[in-house]
């Protein structure tokens, strides 16, 4: 099949999954339904062709599937529960599903994957899988975890779902706030896994980055009078306004100085910029108002030349005061570099804990980035060889393996 049409078969499976989660209250009973539509939809659209609505197509087949299986638990148990979803999903058979409706679907998976019942680090890896179809391995490999220790955390959530009668909905008013970091965690995780996919080429999933963008309308929607839900949408469409310009023509790489900023989404960065403006009348900055504040700043300059470093080096740092992880210092050691040189940007990488990013390729990468520019070439290869060790997507093996070469070669 197509890579086009696998992307669409995609994009479209996170909607159908959220409305049929709705139909069966059963997050385990609508993923089955959902892959056999799917598999179907693998083996037949390309013989056929794709259908006029294939979200529409999608649904009804997973609909159907989702039907057998109650059926037949009704007839092998003759549970009462089973007759009765079995009634309702007759009934939600002849419903249209508007796109008002899916909208509010998306809605209500997203929180009910972040239902703080749900333990922190499960919130995150089931909603990736529900909403993004991500698989296992790769939601593993944004975590830096095992395999085998992803699948449990997602087992369980589900399972404590189930047990739990968490229900299936947008919280009340008073309830949203609590529930808020966690779902700007997952829309963020989104963007950032349609801008770098973690397995495969780096631009394989970029329908999630587009997804990303918007569900973080539908949560200003949702939430118009919060500044980190409009700075979570001005981050994600100033970072996905640089899409056409991010990879060459083979899926690999170009850096942000080496980009044809002709190609830049404008439109969008300006969008994104008055969305901040709003933001910050109400006087509550956020990491996430700094991140687009950020992006912003490499939106506005017309070369790589005219990039604030000195700017951007300052927002890192206010980021780092009130989100102090190693992603936030490795990102800030970038634009030190840029502005005071790769020696300062090499004593901020001195404190990073090494357990928490051994297993992380862009933090050696960076550091055999600075460690060559300060002429340290023995010390680069080796932390390059480091990245190469740990699991990066193709997209960035190969860029590592050319950088490593071209310095070998010095």
């Amino acid at each position: 099949m197509s890579e086009p049409l696998e992307r669409m078969i995609r994009h479209e499976g996170g909607r159908v999954l959220a409305t049929l989660v709705r139909l069966t209250g059963d997050i385990t009973l609508a993923e089955d339904a959902v892959q056999d539509a799917v598999l179907e939809a693998l083996a037949r659209w390309p013989r056929d062709g794709v259908p006029v609505n294939p979200a529409a197509w999608l649904t009804t087949v997973a609909r159907n599937r989702a039907l057998d299986v109650i059926r037949r638990e009704a007839r092998r148990t003759e549970k009462e529960s089973a007759a009765v979803m079995l009634d309702q999903m007759t009934v939600a058979m002849g419903e249209a599903t508007s796109a008002g409706m899916v909208r509010d679907d998306l809605l209500r998976l997203i929180f009910t994957c972040c239902h703080p019942a749900l333990a922190p680090e499960a919130r995150l890896a089931l909603a990736l899988r529900t909403l993004c179809g991500m698989s296992t391995v790769e939601i593993a490999r944004v975590f830096l975890v095992p395999d085998a220790t992803m699948g449990q955390r997602i087992s369980r959530a589900k399972k404590k779902i189930a047990v739990a009668r968490i229900p299936y909905r947008v919280p009340a008013d008073h309830e949203l706030s609590d529930r808020l970091p966690s779902v700007l965690a997952v829309i963020s995780a989104i963007v950032t896994a349609g801008h770098h996919a973690p397995e495969g080429r780096a631009d394989q999933r970029v329908d999630l980055a587009a997804e990303g963008v918007r569900l973080a309308r539908l949560l200003v929607e949702l939430m118009p009078d919060e500044p980190e839900c409009a700075g979570l949408l001005s981050l994600a469409l100033a970072t996905e306004a640089r899409r056409d310009a991010r990879f060459d023509p083979e899926g690999d790489i170009v850096l942000l100085a080496d980009q044809d900023r002709s190609r830049w989404h404008y439109e969008e960065i300006d969008e994104a910029k008055q969305l901040l403006i709003e933001a910050a009348r109400r006087g509550r900055p956020g990491p996430y108002q700094l991140q687009a504040l950020i992006a912003c700043v490499h939106g506005s300059a017309a070369t790589a030349a005219d990039t604030d470093w000195g700017q951007i080096a300052h927002l890192y740092r206010a980021l780092e005061a009130i989100n102090p992880t190693a992603v936030v210092r490795v990102n800030r050691a970038v634009a030190v570099a840029e502005a005071e040189g790769a020696d300062v940007a090499l004593s901020l990488l001195e404190d990073v804990d090494l357990d928490v990013v051994g297993d992380w390729h862009l933090y050696w990468s960076t550091l055999g980035e600075l460690l060559r520019r300060e002429g340290r070439r023995d010390e680069a290869l080796l932390a390059f060889d480091r990245a190469l060790a740990c699991t990066p997507n193709d997209t960035d093996r190969r860029f590592l393996e050319r950088r490593r070469a071209d310095l070998s070669r010095t």
